[in-house]
């Protein structure tokens, strides 16, 4: 990674090398991206034309599901069939440092030494929905760089890990046998958004039982689509990755009927609710006399939270009725 600030002119020649396949050049323009840098607008201009063709791939569920496992395994047939592709790896931040894990880049053997794989390992810095904004950059940038596939893994810590929805084309999520009440934990959240579902580490104990729980979850589904694809692999060593694989491509061909731009504003809309909440938060931190007025409010029974957060919401507009 670059510590130096990029001048914006040398944006054009830097994307070029990108294009070209140019790691170090990917590898700059990634970290530009990630840190919300002063060039980050102009690569986004002179990316422009090359967004939105990638299929972003999207792995969540719970810990311990083998994410990273089979994140490995799909994208060495990804290259078997000469694609190219991204990687951003999200891992947990330390509530105390800020910190990330990383343990993606110690998994992920078939992005070593492959110039057609690029891999960013990056912290969730605490978000909420398993994802930051910095990671739908990262995103934009591998998809700028003319990656066929762009896959993001997620956190998955809970059910609230569901930021990929809005981020992903294609939604994996994984269970595994012997999570215990990880699929209860996954009825109101992940199941959600799945447009497939996989039991991996089909070859231990329960794994069965694991398929027959998610069939009976995918009932529960509040759009009704009951329908979604339940495939068994063993990542470890490759059995079932191809036919996920295959089924990932069907799912994509749906997607890809959809016009860039309409796929590129979906990660739009994410980044400006993001930012929207966080600085909603901020303002919630901060306190102050008319925070607690409507605390008092509330307290009292005069207003209820929604109503006290759409007063806010006014009065940081600047709206009328926002006092």
């Amino acid at each position: 990674m670059t510590s130096r600030a990029i001048p914006v002119a040398d944006i054009p020649d830097l994307v070029a090398r990108m294009r070209a396949g140019e790691r170090k050049a990917t590898s700059a323009i990634v970290t530009e991206m990630e840190r919300a840098a002063p060039s980050m607008g102009a690569i986004v201009e002179t990316l422009k034309p090359y967004l939105g063709r990638a299929l972003v791939v999207g792995f969540t569920g719970p810990p311990g599901a083998g994410k990273s496992t089979l994140v490995n395994a799909y994208t060495q047939i990804l290259r078997a069939r000469g694609k190219s592709i991204g990687i951003v790896a999200v891992d947990p931040s330390s509530p105390v440092s800020g910190g990330a894990i990383l343990g993606d880049r110690i998994r992920m053997t078939a992005a070593l030494g492959d110039d057609a794989v690029f891999m960013r390992s990056l912290a969730s810095h605490g978000a909420l929905g398993g994802l930051s904004p910095a990671a739908v950059r990262i995103v934009d940038a591998l998809d700028g760089a003319g990656k066929d596939f762009v896959i993001l893994e997620t956190v998955g810590t809970g059910q609230n890990e569901i930021d990929v929805a809005d981020i992903a084309d294609v939604r994996i999520v994984l269970a595994a046998p012997g999570l215990g009440d990880g699929i209860q934990a996954m009825k109101s959240g992940l199941l959600e958004i799945a447009d497939v579902l996989v039991v991996n580490q089909a070859d231990r104990p329960g794994a069965e039982q694991t398929h027959q729980q998610l069939q009976a979850a995918l009932t529960l589904r509040s759009d009704g689509r009951g329908n979604v694809p339940i495939l068994k692999t063993i990542a470890v060593s490759g059995i079932g990755v191809e036919a996920l694989a295959d089924e990932i491509d069907r799912r994509g061909e749906v997607a890809h009927r959809q016009p860039p731009a309409v796929r590129r504003r979906r990660r739009a809309h994410y980044l400006i609710a993001r930012a929207a909440a966080e600085r909603i938060m901020a303002e919630i931190r901060r306190g102050g006399s008319s925070l607690d007025t409507l605390a008092d409010e509330i307290l009292a029974g005069r207003l209820t939270p929604d109503n006290a957060a759409e007063r806010l919401l006014r009065s940081k507009a600047g709206e009328p009725g926002g006092k």
